[in-house]
């Protein structure tokens, strides 16, 4: 599928255009006290002309087979691209998390820091978090490494989703 460029879209937003659209396919999941899973994912990122790309991901937990077995996360968000390739992004999540990430941008590479967390009294407290985003053959990958008080830095989910 061709992507087009939006001829509405923000000046500030265009070297994020590749981006745009919606995006679905599996990934893999691991983390200490976590049996290695895999899922199905869905990101959508899109634009309403302001100088910010919307976000959203969601995901379900999968059999081998590609079967939902039930749903899993969910991400909502805004990135905002700023001077010298930097991005700023907010991003929430269903289990009582927001988070404040840092990154810069290379052509289709992406990658961001944890800057700050907020955690509901209930939910998991992060306390450190890199994420990779890129362009690939055509197909977006994304990987997650994660921290919390009882462990280290470490990979967490990656996934490859095809335009969809």
């Amino acid at each position: 599928m061709a992507f087009e460029f939006p001829v509405d879209l923000h000046p500030d937003l265009a070297p994020l255009a590749w981006l745009l659209g919606t995006w679905r396919g599996r990934g893999h999941g691991e983390y200490p006290g976590i049996e290695r899973f895999q899922f199905a994912q869905e990101m959508v990122f899109g634009h309403d002309t302001r100088p910010f790309l919307t976000y959203y991901s969601r995901s379900w937990i999968v059999d081998d087979e590609g079967e939902i077995i039930r749903p899993a996360g969910l991400e909502t968000g805004f990135w905002r691209v700023k001077p010298g390739k930097t991005l700023e992004v907010v991003i929430s999540h269903n289990t009582g998390i927001t988070e404040g990430w840092l990154g810069h941008f290379d052509g289709a590479k992406i990658q961001l820091a944890l800057d700050h967390g907020y955690h509901a009294p209930t939910a998991k407290t992060v306390t450190d978090g890199h994420r990779l985003y890129g362009l690939v053959e055509g197909e977006l990958f994304f990987a997650y490494d994660m921290a919390t008080p009882e462990h280290q830095l470490q990979p967490h989910l990656w996934s490859t989703l095809p335009r969809a």
